[in-house]
């Protein structure tokens, strides 16, 4: 009896053990690491790219409402779309100050030195060898002079002029019409010859008066030609360069409408400014922006037009324009831009 007591604790000790293994042990799930998918995986190594770095060299100031704001304006709306850090050195009409600019900027490493203005190209030419990793951009220009790190690029400025020319002859009542150019060069006369164009094509009995003060920022003489056209029987003005203000305050004064070119200048009178041809720089900037990314850093003439979105005709809906002068103008526009009309300009 007392050897069969003894054998029954053994055997309960011994079930005991057991299921106390049993309950400590980990399941297989707890043993087994789970297998490596996308989602348990680590995430990848990701690189930031460093903004591009862009700056202006611009001879007027950066809020002109023409040809500097009009670049200004176009690398802020390449901002809204691609990761950019700009730089602007605005007022630089000596020329001298414009080249150590642009030599300042390429030396602090900047992808993309924009010289924003003709008359730079002298010193552009020295400096672009200078630094061959590093992109210009020259305009309004139509020659890259041979530098593959430099890009020229202009504007068929004569297109939205010929489309405001056109809007001018149906709205003048006195049938003369003046126009204040800066000096006769570049996308000022291309714009000023395309305006004359589309009023004659529109009325031949419309006479079109041209003054050019040979200056692109003497407000005084940009004011003093307005006056004199007025007072020949002008009753529309346009003109061209950050010299327009003069111009706009005189046709301001004595109600007389008005076309703006280069940026919008509605806010230089709503009475009175009908429509403007604005420069939207960043239909180049884009395509140049990708190019550079590719590796090429110039070599290239582009140019604006209504065809591809770089020039846009901003018609002012507080001036009022009649439906009809409004629907047709567009037809022009549209008609230039699809090669269906000519400015008969070259």
């Amino acid at each position: 009896m007392l050897v069969a007591l003894v054998a029954l604790v053994l055997l309960a000790a011994g079930c005991t053990g057991t299921d106390e293994v049993a309950e400590s042990s980990p399941t297989t799930e707890q043993a087994v690491s789970p297998p490596t998918t996308e989602e348990t995986a680590a995430p990848p190594m990701t690189v930031e790219m460093e903004p591009l770095r862009i700056a202006i060299v611009a001879p007027s100031a950066s809020n002109d409402l023409a040809f500097t704001q009009s670049m200004v304006d176009a690398v802020n709306a390449v901002g809204e779309t691609r990761e950019i850090e700009v730089a602007v050195t605005d007022g630089t009409f000596i020329v001298e100050e414009a080249a150590a600019a642009i030599r300042g900027y390429a030396e602090e490493g900047f992808d993309l030195v924009i010289a924003h203005g003709s008359q730079y190209g002298g010193p552009l030419g020295e400096i672009a060898p200078d630094f061959p990793d590093t992109s210009f951009a020259w305009g309004t220009a139509a020659d890259y002079m041979g530098h593959p790190n430099v890009f020229a690029y202009t504007v068929r400025s004569d297109e939205g002029g010929y489309v405001a020319g056109t809007v001018a002859a149906q709205i003048s009542a006195s049938g003369v019409i003046g126009v204040i150019g800066p000096i006769p060069v570049g996308d000022a006369k291309l714009y000023v010859d395309g305006f004359a164009a589309g009023v004659a094509a529109t009325d031949s009995s419309v006479r079109t008066n041209i003054v050019y003060t040979d200056s692109f920022s003497d407000v005084a003489l940009a004011a003093e030609a307005a006056e004199a056209h007025i007072s020949n029987g002008a009753d529309v003005l346009t003109g061209s360069a950050q010299m327009v203000v003069g111009a706009t305050g005189v046709a301001k004064e004595n109600g007389v409408a008005w076309f703006g070119t280069q940026a919008n200048q509605t806010a230089l009178g709503e009475e009175i400014v009908v429509a403007s041809q604005v420069y939207h720089w960043e239909a180049l900037l884009a395509d140049m922006i990708d190019k550079i990314e590719a590796g090429t850093l110039g070599g290239e003439v582009m140019i604006a037009t209504l065809a591809n979105g770089g020039i846009v005709i901003e018609f002012n809906d507080g001036y009022g324009l009649d439906a009809s002068i409004l629907e047709a103008a567009q037809a022009v526009a549209d008609g230039i831009a699809d090669g269906s009309i000519s400015t008969g300009i070259e």
